[in-house]
C-alpha cells in the first residue's frame, strides 16, 4: 500500500454519490473552510475548488462514479488522491456512519 505523503494548504474529501457530492474542505489545523453538497457536475465542483486551487489535495474513496472526478482534477491541475474503501473505513473506525461524518 502506498501513502500519500504531500503536504498542503488545504484537503479536499469528497463524499462521491452518483447525482451529488459531499466536499469538504479543511485547512492545515484541521478548520472546516467549506462543508456543503453539491450536484455531481464540473461546475459546481470548479466553484467549490476554485478558491483553493494550487494549494489543494482531492481525495476521494473509490467507487463506481470516481473517474469523472479524477479526470476533472487532471484538467484543473489539482493532486486527486483514490483511497481504498476498506482501508478508509479502518481508518474511520467509528460506528456512526454518514455524509457529514465521512
Amino acid at each position: 500500500m502506498n501513502f500519500y505523503n504531500t503536504q498542503h494548504t488545504y484537503y479536499c474529501g469528497i463524499d462521491l454519490h452518483a447525482r451529488s457530492l459531499y466536499v469538504c474542505i479543511i485547512d492545515q489545523a484541521g478548520e472546516t473552510v467549506f462543508h456543503k453538497n453539491v450536484p455531481a457536475d464540473p461546475d459546481p465542483l470548479r466553484y467549490a475548488l476554485e478558491p483553493y486551487i494550487g494549494n489543494v489535495v482531492v481525495g476521494v474513496e473509490c467507487m463506481h462514479c470516481w473517474y469523472w472526478v479524477s479526470d476533472f482534477c487532471d484538467d484543473i491541475g489539482v493532486d486527486f488522491i483514490l483511497g481504498h474503501a476498506l482501508y478508509m473505513r479502518a481508518i474511520h473506525g467509528g460506528k456512526a456512519k454518514n455524509d457529514r461524518i465521512d
